[in-house]
């Protein structure tokens, strides 16, 4: 499961997702990827079961490069634990996506194989996601 080595803090407040991905938002090493639509935050375990998804997809073929990672502390309080007593203790890793922002990107495979990989992987993840293919690529050409 994705989480960092060390943070700063062990806690971290909510904070707010507003307006669109300012960076890592565009395809930067593969020819296919996949892009938000939405704000949410996706877990660690999230992120790893689209990437086996991936990787299962495409028989070990081509690369694939995971965009995200889960940095932000989430806590949780206990079952049926009253109110205040201050907050609850660490339970998992998040990764804060905003619209537009590249999730998933592939390369090393053809059109369809990229196309029917990312649409698996999207399924595994919260947000509604978009297929993108890079500005210069040759639908032509068979990889």
């Amino acid at each position: 499961m994705l989480q960092p080595k060390k943070t700063k803090f062990r806690r971290q407040q909510k904070g707010r997702m507003k307006g669109m991905a300012g960076r890592g938002n565009q395809l930067a090493f593969g020819s296919f990827g996949i892009k938000s639509l939405e704000s949410k935050w996706i877990t660690g375990r999230q992120i790893e079961a689209a990437r086996i998804a991936v990787t299962r997809y495409m028989q070990r073929q081509g690369q694939v490069w995971v965009r995200i990672f889960p940095d932000k502390p989430i806590t949780k309080k206990p079952a049926e634990v009253r109110m205040g007593k201050g907050k609850g203790n660490p339970e998992g890793f998040v990764a804060p996506i905003t619209p537009g922002r590249i999730l998933f990107e592939i390369e090393g495979v053809s059109y369809e194989v990229a196309k029917e990989a990312l649409r698996l992987a999207a399924q595994k993840l919260p947000v509604t996601t978009k297929f993108v293919a890079r500005i210069d690529y040759d639908y032509n050409q068979n990889s």
